[in-house]
C-alpha cells in the first residue's frame, strides 16, 4: 500500500510514510473488509460514513507538516484510523465523532491498539472543542461549504486546518493557514477529492 498508493504517488513526507507502516489499516476496518483493508478506496464503516482512502489520508497529513508534539483537533474520527496516525505524528489528539456507535467502536480498536495521547469526544464536529482550544492542527475527513467559523476561532497562530470543501464529486481538498497573529489566510488548493459531507451546525443538513 505505501509504497503502490503513497510513495509512488508523490508522498514524500518520511514521518508520515513511517506512520503509515506502523499503524496497520486492517485493525481500524470492519471485520467483512479486513481482506481488502489496503486497497486504494474508501471502505463503509456504517451509519453512511467510511474509512478514507489511503493516499487522501496521507495527502491529508503531508498537508498538515507535523513535527512532533503539536495539539491537533481531529473531525470525523470514523474508524479511528486517522486518529492513530495523528497520535504517532502529533503531541496529543482531540477527535470528535458525531456518531455515537462509531465513537464507541473506534475507542475499542484505539485502546487495543495501544493509544494513550488522544480523547475523543461524541459531538457535533462543526463548532470544534473550544474547552480545548487553540490547536496547532485541524484536520477533517468530511467536506463542508466552507470551513465552519468555531475552527478559525480555534487554530492558533501559525496553525493550519486541513479539509474538503464542495459537495459530491466536486470536491477539493484545501490547506487554510493561520498567520502569526491568527488571522485564517484563503485557502491552497491541493489535490481533487470525494469525502462524505460535514453535517452540523456550520456544515450541511443532516440528511
Amino acid at each position: 500500500m505505501v509504497d503502490k498508493q503513497i510513495i509512488a504517488r508523490g508522498i514524500a513526507d518520511a514521518r508520515v510514510i513511517e506512520a503509515l507502516r506502523e499503524v496497520p489499516r486492517h485493525h481500524f476496518a470492519p471485520e467483512i473488509f479486513r481482506e481488502t483493508a489496503y486497497a486504494d478506496k474508501a471502505l463503509p464503516i456504517g451509519h453512511g460514513q467510511t474509512i478514507s482512502q489511503p493516499y487522501m489520508v496521507a495527502a491529508a497529513l503531508e498537508a498538515l507538516e507535523l513535527k512532533g508534539g503539536e495539539k491537533v483537533l481531529e473531525i470525523g474520527a470514523g474508524s479511528g484510523y486517522l486518529t492513530a496516525l495523528l497520535g504517532r505524528l502529533a503531541g496529543s489528539v482531540r477527535a470528535i465523532e458525531r456518531v455515537p456507535e462509531l465513537a464507541v467502536r473506534a475507542r475499542e480498536r484505539l485502546d487495543s491498539f495501544g493509544l494513550t495521547n488522544y480523547m475523543l469526544w461524541t459531538a457535533d464536529g462543526t463548532y470544534g472543542w473550544p474547552e480545548e482550544a487553540p490547536f496547532d492542527a485541524i484536520v477533517s475527513a468530511a467536506s463542508a461549504p466552507s470551513v465552519p467559523e468555531p475552527w478559525m476561532q480555534q487554530i492558533a497562530p501559525g496553525g493550519r486546518i486541513v479539509m474538503p470543501l464542495g459537495e459530491g464529486e466536486k470536491q477539493t481538498l484545501v490547506r487554510f493557514r493561520a498567520s502569526g497573529t491568527g488571522q485564517v489566510l484563503p485557502p491552497e488548493e491541493l489535490v481533487n477529492c470525494v469525502f462524505v459531507k460535514l453535517v452540523g451546525k456550520y456544515g450541511w443538513e443532516s440528511p
